[in-house]
Order: structure tokens, then sequence, then C-alpha cells
């Protein structure tokens, strides 16, 4: 599988995937653990990201693409979160809203941590927006087996009804679940 970055807002066209969440949640590091190398730029310094980044994912031994990662800005983070939560209802409201080929939303949030009142909100607005989307608990590998299981169960309490799918980019653990949520959501169902 390989990925290259596609620049701004390409035509619709292939399936696209939106990776969404807090500033610091780990959505770079899901990304390239799910395709397998380093396209997403990581950083230990939270709100790096002020654009949507496109990515296009090719499976082996095809030549074209065969749908597109999103990277959105996260959000959350206390420097920045003013700056970019203006800016939502500028083009990452529009996107999320309007993108016809958007198939699914993965919302990701850092399991180690009650979710916040800012995931909270992503959870509304994505099923306010009727959009298929489903919750990424990342960092999952942080937590001993307990913990993580009382964890997940508070998440489930939280946003009853969501999907939860617990992952960790070090350990690649939730990576194949992952990947069958894409799968099916680029299926249509």
């Amino acid at each position: 599988m390989a990925a290259s970055d596609v620049g701004q807002f390409p035509a619709p066209a292939l399936p696209e995937v939106a990776f969404l969440g807090r500033s610091n949640v780990g959505k770079s590091s899901v990304i390239n653990s799910l395709v397998g190398t380093k396209i997403a730029k990581t950083s230990s310094t939270p709100g790096r990201t002020r654009s949507i980044n496109f990515f296009e994912v090719r499976w082996a031994g095809k030549p074209a693409p065969e749908l597109i990662f999103t990277d959105l800005p996260g959000y959350g983070f206390a420097r920045i979160a003013r700056e970019v939560s203006a800016r939502w209802p500028e083009f990452i409201e529009p996107y999320l809203k309007d993108r016809p080929n958007l198939s699914l939303c993965l919302a990701l949030i850092d399991v180690n941590i009650p979710a916040q009142e800012s995931d909270q909100q992503l959870v509304e607005f994505l099923e306010s927006s009727g959009r298929t989307f489903l919750v990424v608990a990342t960092k999952a590998d942080r937590l001993s087996g307990n913990q993580l299981q009382n964890s997940l169960h508070a998440m489930r309490e939280r946003f009853p009804g969501v999907t939860i799918v617990p992952f960790s980019a070090r350990t690649g653990a939730g990576r194949n679940e992952l990947w069958q949520a894409i799968r099916e959501a680029m299926a249509g169902g």
C-alpha cells in the first residue's frame, strides 16, 4: 500500500475517509500506521495541522489510487483552539457537510483520558450531519488490559450506539478492524 500527498481539495471522485480529533490525539500516527509508511507529519507540538491534507492511498500492485485519507486540523489545544475553531465554518464544516464522496469520518479520541467536551461536540456534530462515522480510541497500548476495558466501557456509556475501535499505532492493535470498517464504508455499507 502506498500513499501520496495530493494537496488542497482534490476534485471529488474517490471515496474519502476523514480523520478528526483533538490536537495530539494521534491522527497522523493512525494514518501512518494504516498505510504502513510515514506520509502524514507527526509532531510533539499539538496543533501543527492547520489545513485539510489529502493523501492518495493505493493498494500494492495497483497504479491508481483507491481512496483518499483526509487529515483535518485538530481542536482543543488552548493556544490554537480559538484560531482553528473560528475557521471551522470556513472550510472544515463545508467539507464535512457537503463533500459528496466522504464515505467515513473517524473521530479519534485518546482512550487514556476521559472524553472531553470537545470530543462530545464532535460526535454530536457527526451524528447531526448524518455522516457515517465511528470512534477510534487511540493510544490503546498505554493502558493495561483492565484499565483499557474500563476506559472503553466509560467511552461506550458516553457515546451509546457508536462503534468504538480501540487502536494503537505503535503495536498495530485495531488496524484490521479499522481497515474492515473503511472497506465497508467504501462499498457503501
